[in-house]
Order: C-alpha cells, then structure tokens, then sequence
C-alpha cells in the first residue's frame, strides 16, 4: 500500500454555514458583481447582479421560506436544470439552516418518488409544468411533503411577498446557529445499480475543496488583474456543479448559468458570455474538440487542422517534459510551425469558445491524454482532477506549473490518497462526507477509520501523480482470467469523431468485445463527404463496408494503447444511442453497464457466436484477426 499526503490547507477554517460568504462579500465589496443573469437568452444580453444585491435577494426568499415553516434540519429538494434561481434559492435553504436535496429534472418518476421519500423532505422547487406533474403523481405516498414550489409560475415572488412580515433579523439569527458540521446538501448518487444513495454532505465539508482550490488555483482562472469568468452549465444537481457554484461565490468569481445544454446553445452563450476558464467534463471537451474537426473538414480545411492538431499535441508534448524536467522543451522548428498555426489556426478555435478562455478544469471522469495535449497546445491548459460525490467533489488536482497529462494530478494539500493491494483508492480529507442516510451497512462498507473506500481503481507514481484506471464493480473478467478495466478502452474509442458511445463488454467471454454507438452529426457529415458518386443499390452497400472499415479503425487505434490480450476482437455497432430515455443512463449520464448488457444480451451472444471470417479490405481490419473463432459484426 503506498500513501501520499500534500501540505495542509492555508486557507481560514469554516466557523458558520456557506451562506455566510454571501453576506460576508456584500459587507466586504458589495458592490463587485457576483452573477451575471440573462432574462432574454434569445436577446444574449447579461444583466449583473452585485454582491448586494444577491445577498437581498436571498434574505428575501429566506423569509418567504421560514414563513412557509422551513426552519433549520428540514430538507427542501431543488428540481431544475442550471439556471440563475437554483444558486438563490440554495443559499436562501442554507441561510435558514435547512437542507438542499438536488434532483435532476430528467429523473423519472419511481427515482423522484425514491429521493423525496428517503431524504423525508418537506417541501420541493420544480422547474416547470413537466417536474410538477413529476412530483404531483407521486405526493400521496410522501405524508411529509408540505410544499411544491414550480419556478416558471412565479414561486420566487410568491415566497418574497409571504416573507414580507418577517424581519430581516430572523433570518439573520437562523444563519448564525448554523454549524461547519451541519448537514448541507443530501446529494444522491447516481445509482447506476439499486436506488440511489443520499451522501450527507456538510458545510465544512463542501468548502474544503473550494477554500483550497482557490488558494491554489485561483491566479489560473484569469489574466492578471482580472476577475474571472465562470458559465456553469454542468448540472447543480450534481456535485460538481455545486462545487464550481461554491468556487464562484466563496471565491469572488463572476458566474453565469446556462440550462441548455445543447451544443447551439452552449455555443451561444459562450461567446456572448466570454468566460475565461472552463469547467466541463470529458465529453464535453471531445464534443468540442469533434465539433472543431467537423467544421474544418466542412470548409476544406480538414488536413490543415489535422496538421494543426499533430504541431499542437508535439509542442505540449515537449512543454510537459521541460516542465517536468525530461526534456529540452520545443525545438527551433516546432517552436516556429506552433506559431504559424497560432495566427492561423489555434486563435480561432478559441475565438469560438468567446475568445478569452485561458484554462479550464476537467472533472467526472479522467480526461484522455491525447485529448489534454490537444487544448493545451492550442493555449487552454486543461487541470485534470479527481473527485466523487462522497468526498464533495475535488479530491486531487494538476499542481500548478507542474501538469503531468494522463493523470489526474497530486491530492490536494490537507488530503490523503492511498492505494489498496487490491488497487482500491482510498481518500481521508475533511472533504470526505458524514455517511449514506438510511445505511448503516453502506457507510459500513465505504468508510473504514475515517478512510472512504472509493470503490475506483488506480496507481499512484512515484512523484505522487494518480491515474484512474476504473472500477471495481466494472473489472471485466475474460474466461481466460484476464482482467480488464474497461474505462480506457472505451475513452481510447470515443476519441474517434465518428465514435459517441462505448461499452466494453466480456465478462466470461473468450475476448474483449465492444457495443459502439455513432455520433450522429458526424455519421452525417461523414457520409455527405464520401465520394460515392451512383444511386446504385450496390452504393448503400459501398457505404456501409466504408463505414465498417472506419469503425474498424476506430478499433485497431484503441487496441494500440492496450496488451493483445486486453485488446477489442469483435464489436457491434447499434442503432440507437444509450439514453436516459431507454433507460441506459443515469441522471449525471452515467453508463448504466449492467441494464446495457441485459438490453444487449441478444446482439452480445450473436456477435460472440459469429464464427465465419470474412475477407479483410486493409490492414486496419486485419488488426482486429487476432482471433481465430472470432469475426467482427456491423449490423
């Protein structure tokens, strides 16, 4: 077992609740704009809101809250997507000491039905008519549900003005009894298996992470003498969400919120906004990173970008071993294609994220090395991170000046990070959170000695840098005995722009198998751009070898990362995407692996028991021949 543990935190311990930061910043500088709101997306004009003008925001609501009988330990669950009244609202919960329960709007009706009875919440705020509906067919079975608040028919109003006759001071006085180790937020786990799990966060707990990312990090989100600008559009309802809303308004960072998370609107906002750092998650970044490629192929300019991406990869290649003190850094040559390619190229793929973003964070799951290179080439250094929602979120970072792409950095200073024998990640910290609620068995399981177990798998090198390789519950285990994680395989396939979904499958199998979903703007643009110039019926055949052939590029490109044992011999490409709406992702669109497989069982035996070899067209397909019973099936 070997453990590493930084520097303990240099910033000020928590002595009340987090909404203190909003009225200790409208005391402070109340009039630096804290929020940025947009009433008109369609107009993409943003209004600022001050440091004191949210903290009057807040203590209104508050009011309206503690008129409606919400007092401190009651719990109040938030149903609605990013939007600017979810952050009012949750400081308002908190500055009256109750308890935040986030629920993804998407959730369906038995989840809903599960979180709103197993928190025993007293209230809920919806977005629309849609989560009423949601919350309305299912409030016979939750007795202590008193009230259900829906935002697009003027709850907020309707709660100031039933606040209006409390004093100013009772707000006041609930905050102040508020303690560092009260429950804040009860967030629920995804629940890619079972129900999910209510983690009892506190509010030490949530600004530990924040307090330190900001001692640490913050000089990265801006150019010097600037504040930052934050668009949050990952989901509040998840943890990471939370934290970046807690980084913003612990921190002094200018945030946005954008609830489409559509890549026109997410587009839109970005260049109306102009952030100047980025939170997202790795399908994020590929979606962007495809979505630059489709375009330059659209405009001709398809090789040029390749080119561009190639010189991008090679210089941040050469900076991260100067930095690290393996290499020289870029040469004379590389030096000089870099800047050509900045004035032509690299300038304008960040004009199209508004043009003044100069860093950002990758959090959810371990961004693909390639991928970091990629951005970092191009001026966006990307700190990849590590965190869960038992441990309120960051959990380890790129240290600043010390990047290392591939890992997802060194533990934050006040944390610790050790690897079991059997590869288990094992985190203590006072981010970690107080326990399941209603599980004894389960925080029996996850926390040992103050340790949480995290149920992930990696290593640990020797200057401290951890790696995610996957988890426990996702070891896939071949007939042979081999065992594989499947998470870089499946990072190493969606790398492909052709490429959406990936779910590596083989448990008591003779091999590696893969279920392929295609994106479908690329499979589009893709087919528009083959040169197949008949309407004969043998065309569509064309067609589809054509695209089997690309697919079984895709494949032999992520098996080049892996041991032959640990490599894809067969896949199948499906018809529809995993979604929530079939019931193959959770909320936080997680892969629901075992309802994929039980969806897929059919299409899984038939690509196994597919016997017959086929004549291989190039040598991208004979990569895959390694196994004699085996052929690969595109159906």
């Amino acid at each position: 077992m070997r453990d590493f543990a930084l520097a303990p935190p240099t910033s000020a311990p928590l002595t009340g609740g987090l909404a203190d930061s909003v009225f200790d910043t409208a005391i402070r500088e109340p009039d630096m704009v804290q929020l940025a709101r947009r009433i008109d997306p369609a107009k993409q004009l943003w209004t600022k809101v001050t440091a004191a003008e949210l903290r009057d925001e807040v203590v209104d609501l508050a009011k309206g809250f503690f008129a409606s009988g919400i007092s401190p330990g009651h719990r109040v669950a938030i149903m609605a997507r990013t939007r600017y009244e979810w952050t009012v609202l949750c400081y308002a919960l908190w500055a009256v000491g109750a308890e935040v329960v986030p629920i993804y709007p998407t959730s369906s009706r038995d989840q809903v039905a599960w979180i709103l009875a197993d928190s025993q919440c007293s209230a809920v705020v919806v977005e629309d008519e849609q989560g009423l509906m949601t919350v309305g067919s299912v409030c016979t079975s939750l007795p202590l549900l008193r009230n259900v608040w829906q935002l697009d028919d003027g709850a907020l109003a309707q709660l100031v003005e039933l606040g209006r006759s409390v004093a100013t001071t009772t707000v006041d006085s609930l905050r102040r009894i508020v303690l560092p180790d009260s429950a804040a937020v009860i967030a629920y786990t995804s629940g890619t298996t079972g129900h999910p799990r209510g983690c009892a966060l506190s509010h030490r707990s949530l600004a530990s992470p924040c307090d330190t990312l900001l001692a640490g990090w913050r000089h990265t989100a801006a150019p010097p003498g600037e504040q930052p600008k934050v668009l949050a559009f990952l989901p509040f309802s998840h943890v990471y969400g939370l934290m970046i809303q807690g980084l913003c308004l612990r921190g002094g960072l200018l945030m946005g919120h954008e609830p489409d998370l559509s890549a026109e609107a997410l587009s839109s906002a970005m260049l109306s906004f102009r952030p100047t750092y980025l939170y997202a998650v790795p399908s994020v970044f590929e979606k962007i990173y495809k979505n630059f490629l489709r375009a330059a192929q659209r405009s001709g300019r398809g090789s040029l970008f390749e080119r561009a991406v190639d010189t991008a990869r090679d210089f941040a290649t050469a900076v991260e071993r100067q930095r690290l003190g393996t290499g020289s850094g870029p040469g004379l040559d590389l030096r000089l294609q870099h800047a050509l390619y900045e004035r032509t190229v690299y300038r304008k793929l960040r004009g199209a994220l508004g043009g003044r973003v100069c860093g950002a964070v990758s959090g959810g799951s371990p961004l693909n090395r390639e991928l970091a290179l990629f951005y970092s080439g191009i001026g966006i250094l990307v700190h990849d991170g590590y965190g869960l929602t038992e441990t309120c979120g960051g959990v380890t970072a790129q240290p600043v000046g010390q990047e290392k792409f591939g890992t997802v950095g060194k533990p934050l200073p006040g944390t610790e990070i050790r690897v079991a024998e059997d590869g288990e990640i094992l985190v203590y910290g006072a981010s970690v959170f107080q326990g399941y609620v209603n599980d004894e068995a389960g925080n029996r399981a996850a926390l040992r000695g103050g340790w949480l177990a995290t149920g992930d798998i990696g290593r640990l090198d020797k200057e401290g840098y951890l790696t995610i390789t996957g988890r426990k519950k996702d070891i896939i285990i071949t007939s042979s005995g081999k065992s594989i994680a499947p998470a870089a395989l499946e990072h190493r396939l969606r790398m492909h722009p052709l490429v959406h979904q990936a779910v590596i499958v083989g448990d008591n199998r003779p091999c590696v198998g893969a279920l392929i979903t295609l994106d479908p703007e690329f499979l589009a643009h893709w087919r528009a751009s083959l040169a197949l110039q008949d309407d004969t019926p043998h065309r569509q055949a064309r067609e589809e070898n054509a695209l089997r052939e690309e697919v079984a590029r895709a494949v032999a490109a992520a098996n080049s990362s892996v041991s032959r044992s640990e490599s894809i011999r067969v896949f199948r490409v499906l018809a529809e995407p995993f979604a929530l709406s079939n019931g193959m992702l959770t909320p936080s669109m997680k892969l629901r692996r075992d309802a994929i497989v039980r969806h897929y069982a059919f299409e899984i035996d038939a690509m196994y028991q597919a016997r017959t070899r086929s004549p291989r067209p190039n040598a991208a397909a004979d990569e895959l021949a390694h196994w004699d019973d085996s052929d690969n099936v595109f159906r």
